[in-house]
């Protein structure tokens, strides 16, 4: 039995049915139940990392848990109460997805601090243990659909720095790979996951620019100048703080990154963003095609 947390985000909700076509049992943990979709072979449970008789019932008869928490404020508070649940239970194994970067230091900033923060727990738990790191997902540009739609500029805050942009679906395929895989040599390993090539958001704006059939305009913003219109907003100051240290790590060139790990998990190549653009493009604004 594998509890995947996080079931209904951007990773969770790919994993569980790719869990479930290999008919390995799920359970899908989620503060929103109605959020999952039926699926056979998928239990679905509450669970709330601030409610430990919550976690006490989504980890009991699993043997494995795959550990995505995403609090409103940076904390690896939720990561330790679920291992904590972990260890009082019958699971012998973690998958955790952390971050590109984790515990990088950049200024007098630790990248990723409360991913690094988990992280070490996840190693020092006496746990089977693997850690997914990806980069930047392809899937965050839908972030500027709105500003596409309406030829409002897309504010540009890593200048011309370059990621290796990575497919969210291959992100899950891997996970499931390897939560498939217990006793691998996949546990005890770091993996760093990214896609094919070097992408700048300026190359990323032309790619579906050219698929939209007309401009993505871009305006550069610094980092610090986001993060001030960030808690202008109203955002958690210590959201807006990460996000900042991560952005400027980012922009300073830190991320051009490719790794061989998505290649050598799956044994295809990763997904190049153009052909994510070409799957997602009703999402910008694109007309539908009969």
């Amino acid at each position: 039995m594998i509890l995947v947390t996080g079931a209904t985000g951007t990773i969770g909700r790919r994993l569980v049915p790719l869990l479930a076509a290999r008919a390995i049992p799920v359970r899908a943990m989620t503060r929103d139940p109605a959020k999952v979709p039926p699926t056979a072979g998928v239990d679905v449970v509450r669970g709330d990392f601030d409610d430990p008789a919550s976690l006490a019932a989504a980890v009991a008869g699993v043997d494995t848990v795959f550990l995505l928490t995403a609090p409103a404020a940076p904390s690896a508070r939720h990561d330790l109460a679920l291992l904590d649940a972990a260890r009082a239970a019958t699971v012998d194994r973690v998958v955790r997805l952390s971050a590109i970067g984790t515990g990088a230091r950049h200024g007098d900033q630790t990248v990723g601090a409360a991913h690094h923060l988990a992280d070490q727990a996840v190693r020092a738990s006496e746990l089977e243990w693997t850690l997914l790191r990806p980069t930047t997902f392809a899937s965050n540009t839908l972030w500027w659909a709105d500003a596409i739609r309406t030829g409002v500029p897309v504010p540009n805050l890593l200048g011309d720095a370059r990621q290796g942009v990575v497919d969210p679906d291959d992100v899950a395929a891997v996970a499931a790979e390897v939560l498939a895989s217990p006793g691998s040599d996949l546990a005890g390993r770091i993996l760093t996951l990214t896609g094919p090539e070097l992408l700048s958001v300026p190359d990323q704006a032309a790619i579906l620019a050219e698929a939209l059939g007309r401009p993505v305009q871009l305006v550069d913003t610094p980092p610090a100048v986001a993060g001030e219109r960030m808690r202008a907003d109203g955002m958690d100051p210590a959201a807006v703080a990460q996000i900042v240290s991560g952005t400027a790590w980012a922009r300073a060139g830190h991320n051009a990154v490719l790794t061989d790990d998505v290649a050598a998990v799956l044994g295809r190549a990763p997904t190049p963003f153009s052909m994510w653009v070409e799957r997602n493009l009703r999402a910008f604004g694109a007309p539908e095609t009969r």
